[in-house]
């Protein structure tokens, strides 16, 4: 991920530094929404609580037992808005900084504990990504007023906060108590995306279909913090649709 960051950041810059001074500069606004999917299970950043809150660990007075909690990653695919402002240099090279939001909350229960009663022991799992976003689009085909197929690439500073609340259980004692733990942070991570961008009447205004992957992790705190693994994966695919206006 360090290189793909790195990469990206080098593209950008050598982008905006080689294009002539005489190149026309369009500005474009882009707002929209879309759908984030957070990446599977299988191919989460190591140490990543999902991952340990999903399979869990045997209880030590209840061998046959464990702390696994009844949810799916893909519980956590939701929503997300986003604004981006563009400058265009020609009619195929476009660099952009943008802003996002994200939030699903995710309730859950012990897949194998109840409390004394029979009951179901609840929890809620919640994440937010507020991703600041530079990148770079190459643009082939096409003029402002055709369509447009793209590819970028680009850097992404993700803010994110992920909390557990509700009721819990010691596997130690059994004991039951309530609490809520949270944990925020910001990490820089990479992005791909690819899209396409169709006319509106003309060359001002259009709309546009994109796909993109984030990649970044960031981390809970562990035990400190209460939460029973160090990290946070961030990482997940993008489907976006927006509408654009050129200044």
């Amino acid at each position: 991920m360090r290189a793909l960051i790195c990469t990206a950041t080098l593209a950008l810059t050598t982008l905006v530094t080689a294009v002539p001074a005489s190149a026309q500069l369009v500005h474009s606004l882009q707002l929209g929404a879309g759908l984030f999917m957070p990446r599977g299970l299988d191919s989460r950043t190591q140490g990543d609580v999902l991952v340990r809150n999903y399979f869990g660990e045997a209880i030590p007075s209840l061998p046959n037992f464990s702390d696994a909690l009844a949810f799916d990653v893909k519980d956590f695919r939701g929503g997300r808005l986003f604004g981006e402002w563009n400058i265009a240099f020609g009619d195929h090279v476009e660099v952009g900084a943008g802003l996002g939001f994200y939030r699903k909350t995710v309730p859950t229960v012990y897949l194998d504990l109840v409390d004394p009663r029979g009951l179901e022991v609840e929890q809620q799992l919640k994440l937010q990504i507020v991703p600041v976003t530079g990148v770079v689009r190459f643009l082939p085909f096409g003029r402002p007023g055709d369509v447009q197929p793209y590819v970028g690439a680009g850097v992404s500073l993700l803010n994110y906060r992920y909390s557990e609340s509700g009721d819990f259980i010691d596997t130690n004692t059994l004991d039951i108590f309530s609490n809520r733990y949270t944990t925020s942070g910001s990490t820089l991570g990479g992005l791909l995306l690819g899209g396409v961008r169709f006319p509106i009447g003309g060359d001002v205004y259009g709309m546009a279909v994109e796909g993109r992957y984030q990649f970044g992790a960031g981390k809970t705190g562990g035990i400190d913090k209460g939460f029973l693994a160090e990290k946070i994966d961030l990482s997940g695919g993008e489907l976006n649709f927006s509408f654009l206006v050129r200044f």
